[in-house]
């Protein structure tokens, strides 16, 4: 099953999902650990070239996974459930899928605004080229200052808001006792018990 259901999501949005999660995972460990490295070293550079890199990838994902979304409805909700956690269900994906989307052109705006004037080479073979910046959000190092601060606390909300989608997934699977995590693990609810 490729397709998204009416009661369980379909092979390609699973696939979606779980590469995303890796790749954000990922991403976020690295940016809390490149945070901390000295800018002059030459593998704290590497590390900043691979981070944009897996940054070009999610952003790409982004768009792809919002496409297929976009034609291939999710699954219903479960029944029962009350309207405040429908309501966050709803908020809390329309902030991630906001994220894996500002996050990426944040930091893109960043490097284009860096008075360093660094390229990004995506995996050290394609050149990206820079974002044009607004002169109104002043020099260089100003705007280059408000797009790290916008990356870095973006970064923050989307730990948080990965923590209640977890927390959510796991709510649902030993207190409501449905299939909401089943289906996101498997297209067919009733193997993923097995």
């Amino acid at each position: 099953m490729l397709r998204n259901t009416t009661s369980g999501y379909g092979r390609v949005a699973i696939l979606f999902h779980w590469t995303m999660a890796v790749l954000i995972f990922g991403m976020l460990g690295l940016g809390l650990y490149m945070h901390n490295q000295p800018l002059t070293e030459p593998r704290t550079f590497q590390l900043y070239q691979l981070h944009k890199s897996v940054g070009f990838v999610v952003l790409a994902l982004a768009v792809l996974r919002l496409l297929w979304r976009l034609f291939n409805p999710s699954p219903k909700l479960p029944e029962g459930m009350h309207p405040l956690e429908r309501i966050g269900a709803h908020l809390g994906h329309t902030g991630l899928y906001a994220l894996l989307f500002a996050l990426p052109v944040s930091g893109w705006l960043m490097v284009s605004a860096s008075p360093w004037g660094i390229p990004t080479v995506l995996f050290n073979l394609l050149p990206v080229p820079h974002l044009p910046v607004p002169e109104a959000l002043g020099d260089q190092e100003q705007a280059e200052a408000l797009f790290k601060i916008l990356h870095e606390y973006g970064a923050y909300l989307l730990i948080a808001l990965i923590a209640v989608h977890v927390a959510a997934a796991f709510k649902h699977h030993l207190i409501a006792r449905d299939d909401t995590l089943k289906r996101m693990v498997s297209t067919d609810p009733a193997k993923a018990d097995a």
